[in-house]
């Protein structure tokens, strides 16, 4: 008899943590459960999620920038589905694949930069991977140059690229030659290239870690950096592609900046298959793949399969059906604009960063006596801890879904499907005013909340410095 999916959900309905914690990740699981994250969603639609008692959410975590389009789009599964009922040859191997050409022709007409050539991957740290190699064997050199407080993945040579110490630690050493800068530092960048050593500098437009916006120009004038000392400029759009800021690329707000090589995923999946793609110009392709006997040099089994060419295309389609560029910016604005008009009202609440539907609110320390000892409370606890004061209200009372920008920001991150709505922006900012003013009560819950899990982290701390290191 063939399997039986329903019939498992069914079964194992309600027990995803118990499964989680007991053959995946215990971590997480406990991770999830102290933060009251520990939710049983099951059924997704569009922007919003349901969990096992049928209560809705408003999802503005979106995957990790994954769900541009909505979770479940209706024609992005028609068109995995239409591609499966094909009965199409994947993973050939020895062949050249339809609908991968197809969907290469259609991302190289969407970008205004002369990146000639595609490489499908399956995932945006298999994308850095893959430039990275392009780049080190396309100039002869070895060095990488990349930010402080960067993200490009978590395989090695992409984790040798994180500017954050908490995914790094435990994995050393490390790819050797890379070579980090602060971000949104052109002198700093010139300084890095001046040994002309530099294969390639990979830097995301916009960082996804805090939503750190570059300064207008700079991404153009670190291109004409790269290409006074011979390196290649590699642009990370893994999380800012795919229509999230408002343009196709964010590098697109950069005028005068031409990318050599492009790296794209997350969105480009529709949310139903992993793919990601690099676009390259031609000289660096032909440098990499020279001869006949190089033809696959650089290759991946999994790569260019049918589904997630599918995917991809229809993915590009719903990104124009949906009108969701124009969508992004015109509900980015309506959020970023209500959060700001809240700045003067509530002490904690510093700065909002917006691009399109890629916003960050950032958190800092209060002016009046009894706030600042809050503050200072618990970030003695620790650093991370503050803005769970805003995500986890937001979910417990609010039922919105929304994230905390990397360690040590103190941001809160919105990267919600670029679909949501005028209601579902006031939906947040009614639920973001709510929060606010409950932070601001102190002593007060939110406070009692935090107490206790910044003690439970103390301890935690304490208990991994003094527990000895089994060999």
């Amino acid at each position: 008899m063939p399997i039986d999916i329903r019939q498992i959900i069914r079964d194992h309905q309600g027990r995803n943590y118990d499964l989680l914690r007991e053959h995946v990740n215990p971590q997480f699981a406990r991770v999830l459960r102290t933060i009251g994250f520990d939710r049983c969603y099951v059924r997704a639609e569009g922007a919003y999620l349901w969990d096992i008692e049928g209560r809705k959410y408003l999802d503005m975590l979106g995957g990790y920038a994954v769900f541009n389009f909505g979770r479940n789009h209706p024609d992005i599964r028609r068109a995995i589905i239409d591609a499966l009922e094909a009965d199409l040859p994947s993973w050939v191997q020895m062949e050249a694949p339809l609908l991968a050409g197809a969907l290469a022709a259609e991302l190289k007409k969407r970008i205004p930069y002369p990146l000639e050539r595609v490489f499908f991957t399956n995932s945006g740290t298999e994308g850095i991977e893959a430039a990275i190699k392009f780049a080190r064997c396309a100039t002869g050199r070895p060095g990488i140059v990349h930010c402080e407080k960067g993200f490009h993945g978590l395989t090695l040579g992409a984790l040798s690229l994180n500017g954050c110490e908490s995914f790094r630690s435990g994995f050393e050493p490390f790819l050797p030659h890379c070579r980090q800068i602060p971000f949104d530092n052109l002198t700093a960048l010139e300084a890095a290239l001046s040994n002309r050593d530099v294969a390639a500098f990979i830097v995301e437009p916009i960082q996804g870690k805090g939503v750190n916006i570059p300064a207008d120009g700079y991404l153009a004038e670190a291109m004409g950096l790269c290409r006074e000392y011979g390196t290649l400029l590699v642009v990370d759009e893994v999380q800012t592609g795919v229509g999230r800021t408002g343009k196709f690329l964010a590098t697109q707000w950069d005028e005068g900046c031409e990318p050599d090589m492009v790296v794209l995923s997350k969105a480009l999946s529709g949310g139903y298959v992993p793919v990601g793609a690099v676009l390259l110009r031609r000289s660096i392709f032909d440098r990499v793949y020279s001869s006949m006997d190089r033809a696959i040099v650089h290759s991946s089994t999994f790569h260019e399969g049918a589904p997630a060419m599918a995917a991809a295309l229809a993915s590009l389609a719903a990104l124009d059906d949906t009108d969701a560029m124009n969508n992004a910016i015109r509900i980015g604005a309506m959020i970023r604009d209500g959060v700001q008009a809240m700045i003067p009202r509530f002490e904690f609440l510093h700065a909002v960063r917006q691009r399109g539907l890629m916003i960050g609110i950032q958190f800092g320390k209060p002016r009046s006596l009894g706030l600042r000892t809050a503050w200072s409370l618990i970030n003695r606890m620790d650093e991370n801890l503050f803005p769970q004061a805003v995500t986890m209200p937001l979910l417990d009372r609010h039922r919105i879904l929304t994230q905390v920008a990397g360690h040590r920001t103190n941001v809160v991150k919105l990267i919600p499907p670029l679909i949501i709505s005028e209601d579902d922006a006031k939906w947040f900012l009614d639920a973001f005013e709510q929060v606010m003013a409950d932070v601001h009560k102190f002593p007060g819950p939110v406070w009692g909340v935090l107490k206790d899990l910044g003690a439970m982290a103390v301890t935690h701390r304490a208990r991994s410095e003094t527990a000895p290191v089994k060999a």
